[in-house]
């Protein structure tokens, strides 16, 4: 494992018109909580994975029956649909999206809820398995491209062509409003997580795709408890969008192979979530395939399965080795928060 050490706040140029990230968690709770399905997901002591990394303690927020969506994903592109209809009637619209995995199904599942339309493109690559289950939820699935990032751009060139609103969980120049928005939704769990835990965390792990789930908890996380908590940041190698920009000192496009963590394998970040975790992570690092799929193993010997992507959390922690240990602070009295944003594949 690779890891880059930072010191707060990291400096980025280029992002001046990006807005932070919200600390709204409030007002996200009021709204998520009109959800005839909204409930609080578990925190969990998970003793043997604490025992096997060696800390006193690891807590896992588990995110895998999240409004039946199976992921964290349920509180980001329906709360912003959500939002949408509070102000309206959303029945005219149809939003437009490009989802490697489980936004895809907030979009629909959303859209679906209020009375409004959804197509959902998606890459060659995603199993049929997926498709159909969008189509369940309600969305027209169109087939866009060999990566995510081609059904991105066949997504965004829809919404232009068609007057579709178009709902991302990536946010660039020009386009950061509901990417804002939707992150917001994402500091639900994180709220939640703060009520539930015992005792203040000594460290966090995060993982990251385009960085709204891990920018959404660490911007909750300084509010809470200021600078005490360590937070790292995890993406596998093949995709270090974040690790990558921070490095360069401004966001730039990664490349790599496609990675068996897919929820993570984004080659851009959001311009929020970069913005955002420059300020709040202490620390980027990046796992290999095998070290995901051990961390994914571990979590599933512990009661707790989930995908390579939903474990990466994890499977940072376990990956340190003495020296970095050491740089982070973590001891035998650690105690240590992880988020299972998604079950087994």
């Amino acid at each position: 494992m690779e890891i880059l050490l930072i010191n707060r706040p990291a400096p980025l140029a280029g992002l001046d018109d990006i807005p932070l990230p919200s600390q709204d968690a409030p007002r996200a709770q009021a709204l998520v909580a009109r959800c005839p399905v909204a409930a609080e997901t578990p925190l969990h002591s998970a003793t043997s994975i604490a025992i096997h990394a060696g800390v006193q303690d690891v807590w896992i927020k588990d995110e895998r029956g999240r409004m039946g969506l199976g992921s964290f994903k349920a509180l980001g592109a329906a709360y912003v649909i959500a939002s949408d209809a509070q102000e309206g009637s959303v029945a005219a619209r149809t939003y437009v999206t490009a989802s490697a995995g489980n936004h895809g199904m907030s979009v629909a599942a959303g859209a679906s809820a209020f009375g409004a339309s959804s197509v959902v493109y998606i890459a060659q690559t995603v199993p049929e398995s997926f498709a159909e289950r969008l189509e369940e939820q309600g969305a027209r699935v169109v087939r866009g491209g060999e990566t995510y990032e081609d059904s991105l751009e066949a997504a965004n060139k829809a919404a232009e062509e068609n007057g579709w609103d178009l709902l991302s969980d990536g946010s660039w120049h020009g386009y950061t409003t509901r990417p804002h928005r939707l992150m917001e939704g994402y500091t639900v769990l994180m709220a939640e997580a703060i009520s539930q835990l015992p005792e203040m965390p000594t460290h966090i792990f995060l993982q990251a795709g385009v960085g709204g789930l891990a920018c959404a908890c660490a911007t909750l996380a300084r509010q809470a408890w200021g600078d005490a908590p360590k937070i790292i940041v995890v993406e596998p190698d093949a995709a270090p969008a974040l690790h990558g920009s921070i490095l360069a000192g401004k966001a730039v496009e990664s490349s790599g192979p496609v990675s068996d963590m897919g929820r993570l394998d984004c080659k851009m970040p959001s311009l929020i979530a970069l913005k955002g975790l420059a300020e709040d992570a202490d620390a980027f690092s990046l796992i290999s395939e095998s070290e995901g799929q051990a961390g994914a193993g571990l979590a599933m010997v512990a009661g707790f399965a989930a995908s390579t992507s939903g474990a990466a959390g994890i499977a940072g922690l376990i990956a340190l080795d003495e020296d970095q240990r050491m740089a982070l602070g973590i001891t035998a009295q650690s105690r240590v928060l992880c988020v299972l944003s998604e079950g087994a594949a």
